[in-house]
């Protein structure tokens, strides 16, 4: 049973989990960090103890967790100074579980499937856990500390995160890029972003009830020429913004165009 674990890391999934872990009664011995005052930060939180120096990180946790950015592990699993038969599990969607071969016998992925941020708490409850480990034992262990995090833990291969990772990105990070180009488009009319908020809950909630392709409205999928090329028009000024949406716009309707099709 993993009762303490060591968090490498600071950032906002880092932080998310660590306090998560807290709330369930699981210790966080240690934080690392390459910058201390990150470390700390976080570390005061929790009542932990913190370092930026990867040869003093504990050396007798339950867990160690890699939560750092993709490019990073390697250089994190090259400077451990652990015991080969220390659990080590990395949190990224995209990066195969065995990287972590050859630097400990026991190894898995822990990847929670949410956008985190050090300043927004979260509830972890409702979170989807994807669990990997490299022995059925070590998968026992992660299965038995997810689910006292979450109602939603899930056994998938790299192969099958990588791919939930690839529509996380088009469903989450693309779809914010969005709100940030439609808050420039505001911001320019003095117009304030808070309107669009109503429009956002709302068709993030249809999908509760609806398939995306269900819930989707708006000129594209009508194939409305005409607002489609005042509106191309009104963007004549931001030229990369026309090219977006001109593409999308075609997809969408392509998209609609199948599915009546497939109808008939």
């Amino acid at each position: 049973m993993i009762e303490n674990v060591v968090i490498i890391g600071a950032g906002n999934l880092a932080t998310q989990l660590a306090l998560a872990l807290l709330e369930n009664g699981i210790q966080v011995k240690q934080i690392f960090s390459r910058k201390v005052e990150s470390a700390r930060e976080l570390a005061e939180k929790l009542n932990a103890d913190f370092t930026n120096d990867l040869s003093k990180l504990n050396t007798d946790a339950d867990l160690y967790v890699i939560a750092v950015k993709d490019s990073a592990i390697q250089e994190v699993l090259e400077n451990l100074f652990l015991e080969e038969t220390q659990l080590i599990v990395h949190t990224a969607g995209s990066v195969p579980m065995n990287v972590l071969d050859g630097f400990t016998r026991n190894y898995g992925v822990f990847y929670p499937l949410q956008t985190f941020s050090k300043t927004r708490k979260v509830d972890f409850s409702t979170i989807p856990i994807c669990i990997e480990a490299n022995h059925p034992s070590n998968l026992i262990k992660l299965q038995e500390l997810a689910v006292k995090l979450s109602g939603s833990v899930h056994q998938i291969t790299s192969d099958e995160r990588k791919t939930l990772h690839l529509a996380a990105v088009f469903a989450n990070n693309f779809v914010n890029h969005f709100y940030v180009m439609g808050a420039g488009i505001l911001q320019d009319k003095k117009l304030n972003f808070d309107l669009l908020k109503p429009l956002i809950l709302e068709t993030a909630a249809k999908i509760e009830s609806l398939r995306p392709l269900d819930a989707q409205t708006g000129p594209a999928k009508r194939n409305d020429q005409s607002i489609i090329n005042a509106q191309i028009k009104m963007l004549r000024d931001k030229p990369e913004f026309q090219k977006i949406y001109s593409f999308v716009t075609e997809s969408i309707f392509q998209f609609h165009q199948k599915q009546s099709h497939d109808l008939l």
